[in-house]
C-alpha cells in the first residue's frame, strides 16, 4: 500500500501549481497535494511538513524531486532492502535524461557520473554513502527520530550521516531507476555544486567530534570516507587562497625582480604533481569505471575543473560563516546569451587574466642574474593554475551556444554484467 504527497513551497504563480493540485485531485485520494507559502526551512522545512502529514502507518518514505521521471519498478524492486532491521536508508543514483540536448548537458552529465559510478559504489561497499535528496528511501522509525535538518542547505547528506551516527546501515542499489533535469546553464551548474559544497562544509563543522574522534558512533571506514570525500573540496579552497597570494607574490616579483626571489622550485612542484596526479586518476578511472571515450573522459575532466573556483569560494564561506540561504537549481529555463555566459565567469576571467598576465610580467621582468629554475618553474606553476579558470570560461560558453550533444556522446560503454539489475534487485531483497 502507498500513498504520495506533493509538496510545493516556492511556486508563486497561481498558474503553475493550480494545474498539479487539479491533476492530484484527479488521480484519487492516494494523492494529496499542499501548496504552502512561505514556509520556513527551506526544502527541509517542506520535507518535514509533508512527514507530519504522511500516514501514521507509512513504514517508508520514499522522496523524489519534481523534475524527475520514475521507473514504475523502482519501489516494487528496493522496498524488500528493508527486511533487514539494521537498514534505514536505500538509494538509487541520481540520473538525468536530457544529457542528449546539448554539447554543455552533455558535458555537464560526464561529469556527474564520475560520483555516482566510482564514488558512490566505493563508499558502499564501507556503509558510508551519501544520501540524495532524490530517488532515495528512509525507514519511517528512523527519520521521525532525526528529521530533516533545517539549518543545513545539503539536508539529505546530513540526514544520512545521523542516521549512520544513530548506528543504521545504508545500500546502494546502482541502478537508474529515475531520471531528472540538469542545470541549463553555467551559472546554475555553479550555483547547484555551490551548495553542495558549502553544505558539505555546514556538516564537518557540525559533526566534527564524530568524525574526527576515535571512539565514537562511526566506523573508521565512514569517518574515512566522509572526511576524505570532502577534503576535495577543502582544498579547493586552499588553492584559492594559494592563487590570490601567488598574485600578490608575482606582482611584487615584478614590481622589483632584484629584491623579490620566485618560491624555490621544490615548492613548485608539489601543486604541479598534485595537478597532474588529479587528471591522471580522473582519465583511468573515467576509462575503467565509467566506461567514457576519451572525449567523453575529456569533457568530465573540464567541467570537473571549471567548478574549482566555485568550490573554493564555497568551502572557504562554508567554513568561516554560519549560514548561507538554499536556492533551487533552475530547470528546463532559457540557454545564456554570450554576454550572459561572460557575465557567469567573470570571477573566473578575472583570475585566469591575473594569472596568465604574472606569468608574463614575471617572465618579462626577469634578467639574466635572476633567471633560474625556480623563476621558470613559478612561471610555468601560474600558467596551470590558470587552467580550472580557462575551463570555467569554455564552459560557460559552451552553454551559451546551441552545439550538439553528439560531438561528445552521451552513450557509456558498459563496466558491468547485462545482468546488473537483476543482481541489484536480488541485493536489495
Amino acid at each position: 500500500d502507498f500513498e504520495v504527497l506533493v509538496i510545493d513551497n516556492n511556486t508563486r504563480d497561481e498558474n503553475v501549481w493550480r494545474p498539479v493540485e487539479a491533476h492530484c485531485a484527479s488521480l484519487g485520494a492516494r494523492f494529496r497535494f499542499f501548496h504552502v507559502a512561505p514556509l520556513a526551512g527551506f526544502k527541509a522545512g517542506a520535507l518535514n511538513y509533508a512527514l507530519e502529514r504522511t500516514a501514521p502507518d507509512a513504514a517508508i518514505v520514499a522522496v523524489i524531486d519534481s523534475d524527475y521521471a520514475v521507473d514504475a519498478r523502482w519501489l516494487r524492486d528496493l522496498t524488500p532492502a528493508f527486511h533487514d532491521q539494521r537498514t534505514a536508508i536505500v538509494q538509487a543514483p541520481q540520473d538525468y535524461r536530457d544529457a542528449d540536448q546539448s554539447a554543455f548537458k552533455a558535458m555537464c552529465y560526464a561529469e556527474y557520473r564520475g560520483f555516482f559510478h566510482i564514488g558512490m559504489i566505493t563508499r558502499n561497499e564501507r556503509n558510508a554513502i551519501i544520501q540524495h535528496g532524490t530517488m532515495t528511501m528512509v525507514r519511517r522509525a528512523q527519520l521521525a527520530q532525526c528529521r530533516w535538518a533545517e539549518w543545513c542547505i545539503t539536508e539529505d547528506a546530513e540526514l544520512g550521516l545521523r542516521i549512520f551516527e544513530a548506528g543504521f546501515d545504508a545500500t546502494y542499489v546502482p541502478v537508474s531507476y529515475g531520471k531528472g533535469l540538469m542545470p541549463d546553464t553555467f551559472v546554475d551548474f555553479k550555483k547547484q555544486r555551490f551548495r553542495w559544497a558549502y553544505g558539505a562544509m555546514q556538516i564537518l563543522k557540525a559533526h566534527a567530534r564524530a568524525l574526527f574522534l576515535e571512539g565514537g558512533p562511526l566506523s573508521p571506514g565512514q569517518r574515512y570516507h566522509f572526511v576524505a570525500g570532502w577534503l576535495p573540496w577543502v582544498a579547493d579552497g586552499c588553492n584559492l587562497l594559494f592563487n590570490l597570494a601567488a598574485l600578490g607574490w608575482s606582482a611584487a616579483m615584478a614590481w622589483a625582480p632584484g629584491s623579490i626571489d620566485p618560491p624555490l622550485v621544490m615548492y613548485s612542484v608539489l601543486p604541479l604533481s598534485l595537478f597532474t596526479f588529479k587528471l591522471a586518476k580522473l582519465v583511468h578511472l573515467y576509462r575503467v569505471r565509467v566506461g567514457a571515450n576519451a572525449r567523453q573522459t575529456i569533457a568530465a575532466a573540464i567541467a570537473g575543473l571549471a567548478l574549482t573556483h566555485t568550490i573554493g569560494t564555497a568551502a572557504v564561506k562554508g567554513l568561516v560563516t554560519r549560514g548561507e540561504p538554499f536556492f533551487r537549481t533552475p530547470k528546463q529555463g532559457t540557454s545564456a546569451g554570450l554576454l550572459q555566459a561572460l557575465a557567469a565567469a567573470r570571477e573566473e576571467i578575472l583570475m585566469m587574466a591575473g594569472l596568465l598576465l604574472s606569468a608574463w610580467a614575471v617572465s618579462y621582468t626577469g634578467t639574466r642574474e635572476t633567471a633560474g629554475p625556480d623563476r621558470l618553474a613559478w612561471i610555468i606553476v601560474l600558467m596551470v593554475q590558470s587552467i580550472p579558470y580557462t575551463s570555467s570560461l569554455v564552459v560557460s560558453l559552451m552553454s551559451a551556444f546551441p552545439l550538439p550533444a553528439r560531438l561528445l556522446g552521451t552513450r557509456y560503454r558498459p563496466t558491468a554484467p547485462a545482468g546488473q539489475r537483476a543482481e541489484a534487485e536480488r541485493a536489495g531483497g
